[in-house]
């Protein structure tokens, strides 16, 4: 028997929010040490640790890195209860509880995809690290992966100033993984050969990766589907990222955004992302249609209503009825279409990394290996989804433009050169300013000494 957590689907921001779901994660009971840790990660909540871990400057504006791992105090950590479980903890204002709750996030997470790909997946930093050091820092206002680290902080609403601890969301953590995941399969690019939609990608592919496992809790396919029928270009919580409240996400997977839209250039990588990510959510969505189709469920003609309508407007307005009545008559082949639509993404997806490179990589090489990956998987089943999708985003007919001033002050913000792409050279050691010296000449775009 795996290891018990209790473990937020949703983030609990108000009173409809889901509960909590017991979840099993695979390393066995009794196996866990406080932290809760294992081979892999251990979670601490510091004392007193007032930066984030990644590059900064001193007093004399000289840049350093600060890596872990950190030596200083710790709060009190998780323990498991006499069989080896962490249900005990449920009081969300115990820093334990939230703890747990992150540590069981990465590892439900880790736990989905080694399950598809059949193997463990190993971190981009184990060369340095041999476990990553989850840390919960509720000053910082972020949440990121870096080497050797992943650390979670708290959002802060730029309206109203509540706060919503990202260690209680499992949507941002699992997304955190998701670059992890990337990062290890694919890699980062050398500084000369990065693209900009090797930005997008990586945010986008994030975002998947979070979207496949939320989908392996039983009270989200439930919610998703009681609340829309299976149409699923409503607003839910399957197609909105890093929710922080009832009403409020940071991203939309079923979003309209066209390569376009950046034609003259492009502010924010996580925006760039929308189109890769809305192609792949539309196959998802277009997997699921066909498979309610061959068993049932919903008619063709429907189906081909729903391929003509959607990303319109009138798509919600002119079919939910029909996807009620469906839905109540076939409640059980909806959920079983559903599961089945997502496996066969997830499989699709790591057929088609595994094709990448990530030198010169943009999305028209996503494109071309998910093709491909189709073939060898499925003989070319969903050859026209894919075509589909892909054509309507304008993916491979219009370019990038280039990179523009995100703020008022002329600076570009982005994870390019950022504490989530450091890397480290083979040879030498975690230290401090010897590795940001030759980062900065290896990255060629870093922070000037």
């Amino acid at each position: 028997m795996g290891t018990l957590f209790r473990l937020f689907p949703q983030t609990p921001t108000h009173e409809d929010s889901l509960p909590a779901e017991i979840v099993e994660v695979s390393p066995s009971a009794g196996s866990l040490g406080p932290g809760p840790s294992d081979d892999a990660m251990y979670v601490i909540f510091p004392v007193d640790k007032e930066i984030e871990y990644g590059m900064h400057e001193d007093n004399l504006g000289q840049p350093f890195v600060y890596l872990p791992p950190w030596d200083g105090p710790i709060y009190e950590q998780a323990e498991p209860d006499l069989d080896g479980h962490f249900l005990h903890y449920q009081d969300v204002n115990d820093g334990r509880f939230h703890a747990a709750h992150v540590y069981a996030s990465i590892r439900f997470t880790l736990d989905v995809w080694e399950q598809y790909y059949g193997r463990p997946i190993k971190w981009h930093f184990r060369s340095h690290y041999d476990r990553a050091e989850v840390i919960i820092l509720p000053n910082f206002d972020n949440a990121q992966i870096g080497y050797g680290f992943v650390e979670i902080g708290t959002n802060v609403d730029k309206k109203d100033g509540s706060l919503s601890p990202f260690s209680l969301n499992f949507d941002v953590i699992a997304h955190e993984v998701g670059h992890g995941l990337i990062y290890a399969e694919v890699g980062l690019p050398h500084p000369e050969t990065e693209q900009a939609e090797y930005l997008g990608f990586q945010e986008s592919c994030a975002d998947i990766v979070s979207m496949i496992a939320v989908l392996h809790f039983n009270s989200i396919v439930s919610e998703v589907l009681n609340s829309t029928s299976g149409n699923l270009y409503m607003h839910n919580h399957l197609n909105r990222f890093a929710e922080t409240s009832s009403s409020s996400q940071i991203r939309l997977a079923s979003n309209e955004y066209k390569m376009s839209d950046f034609r003259n250039g492009w502010k924010d990588e996580h925006i760039l992302a929308q189109p890769l990510t809305g192609a792949v959510f539309d196959i998802l969505v277009d997997i699921f249609h066909e498979e309610l189709v061959r068993v049932g469920a919903i008619s063709a003609e429907l189906e081909e209503i729903s391929d003509l309508l959607e990303n319109s407007p009138e798509y919600g307005k002119q079919l939910q009825d029909d996807f009620d009545r469906a839905y109540a008559d076939h409640p059980w082949l909806f959920h079983d279409a559903l599961i089945h639509a997502r496996d066969r993404l997830a499989l699709l997806l790591i057929k088609t990394w595994a094709r990448l490179s990530p030198d010169y990589l943009d999305y028209t090489d996503v494109h071309k290996a998910m093709l491909m990956a189709d073939t060898e998987l499925f003989d070319g089943q969903y050859h026209t989804i894919i075509e589909v999708n892909f054509a309507w985003r304008e993916i491979g007919a219009v370019a990038v433009g280039p990179r523009l001033p995100k703020d008022d002050d002329g600076r570009t913000e982005s994870h390019t050169n950022s504490n989530r792409t450091m890397f480290l050279l083979d040879d030498e050691p975690p230290v401090r300013r010897s590795y940001f010296e030759r980062y900065s000449v290896a990255r060629s775009n870093a922070l000037k000494m």
